[in-house]
């Protein structure tokens, strides 16, 4: 009797650790899936994550007196492409600062900047070799200095000792200005302050004048009235100006409520550059640049129709910046729209000089023979 009650309650205690084991099984289960569900979901996060920071890339403008955040704003229009390419405009605070941010802040691909910016910190070296380490993508446009003054101010010479705004501190304008005055031997007490704060300084008596360098026609200055009392002063094209500016002029078509119709104010101009750290060819961060070119210059055409600015009409990407290098893959693109147009003009000749090109019905047959015949060239290169 003790037996079958021994084996009996043996049978049930195996029954009971079966069914807890079972029920400990089942709750494991569900415990690991649910886990997996998570991982799945945090994947997929961390995937959309990636797949949308490898595609953007930043491009600094300057502050919002002058007119590069509305050229780093039409890039982002023209070009993004929802997930596949974002360009992600930034304020900055101008050309000088968005040099050493290219170099020294993180998540910074591009800046807007100046030829004159750029050369000034390669003679200095005070953000060390500037010239390995920076590289262009292409030379943008012109920017003109403006000089607003009061009614008592005629010339440069008239400023000497008085109280000029040279914008922002940090900005292109201060450090152009700064080099402008000093080659010109013209000294002057500096202040810095955002333009709508200098025009009224100018106006109660505080500052004589202030300094912008933004390409014409600025929308700022053109707001001006004649009821503001403010002229344009104009600047001397001298010797010392020479290696890093060019010569340029400002009318009435310009800024119609400051020059009269026929007169011109002269001035000086240096280049706008698209700029971009020089990354190693192949890193992640090279080919994001390297996508963004690639979509910039097959889609220029786009840049000078409007509503984009009319600068761009202006701006030659094929242009090179004398004495920097350009980065590698936007050379890689020229070089290689060059090489093709070569060979479209030896095409056309060929058809010319053939008579085939009566032959040709279609624009499906033109193309089939053009392929053709850039593979018979290339057969015929030298090995």
């Amino acid at each position: 009797m003790r037996t079958v009650l021994t084996s009996a309650f043996a049978i049930l205690m195996i029954g009971c650790i079966a069914g807890t084991c079972d029920a400990v099984t089942r709750g494991d289960y569900a415990a690991r899936h649910a886990s997996w569900e998570r991982s799945q979901e945090i994947s997929d996060y961390e995937r959309n994550r990636a797949r949308i920071n490898d595609n953007v890339v930043t491009i600094l403008s300057g502050n919002r007196d002058g007119d590069s955040l509305g050229v780093v704003y039409d890039l982002s229009e023209v070009l993004d492409d929802g997930d596949n390419l974002r360009v992600l405009p930034v304020v900055g605070k101008g050309s000088a600062q968005n040099v050493r941010d290219i170099l020294l802040l993180r998540g910074v691909d591009m800046g807007i900047t100046h030829s004159n910016i750029l050369n000034h910190f390669a003679k200095t070296g005070e953000l060390g070799d500037v010239k390995s380490q920076i590289a262009y993508v292409t030379k943008l446009f012109n920017e003109e200095m403006h000089i607003l003054a009061g009614p008592n101010i005629k010339n440069l010479n008239d400023l000497r000792g008085q109280v000029v705004n040279f914008g922002e501190a940090g900005g292109g304008t201060q450090l152009t200005a700064q080099l402008v005055f000093q080659a010109l031997g013209i000294d002057v007490k500096e202040a810095n302050m955002g333009q709508a704060d200098a025009v009224a300084g100018i106006k109660d008596g505080r500052i004589a004048a202030t300094i912008l360098v933004t390409g014409k026609p600025s929308s700022f200055i053109a707001a001006l009235k004649p009821s503001d009392g403010l002229k344009l002063i104009p600047i001397p094209f001298t010797a010392p100006l020479y290696s890093d500016y060019y010569p340029a002029t400002l009318d009435h078509s310009d800024y119609p409520n400051l020059i009269g119709d026929g007169q011109r104010i002269d001035t000086i101009a240096n280049c706008a550059v698209l700029a971009v750290f020089n990354w190693p060819k192949y890193t992640d961060r090279y080919n994001k640049v390297a996508k963004f070119v690639d979509a910039f210059f097959n889609r220029f055409d786009d840049f000078r129709k409007p509503p984009r600015r009319p600068n761009w009409r202006e701006v030659n990407f094929a242009a090179t910046l004398e004495g920097w290098t350009r980065f590698p893959a936007a050379q890689a693109w020229i070089d290689a729209a060059r090489s093709k147009e070569a060979t479209q003009q030896d095409f056309d000749r060929f058809l010319a000089t053939s008579g085939k090109d009566q032959e040709l019905q279609t624009d499906a047959e033109r193309e089939a023979l053009f392929r053709a015949f850039v593979k018979w060239k290339a057969s015929q290169a030298p090995h």
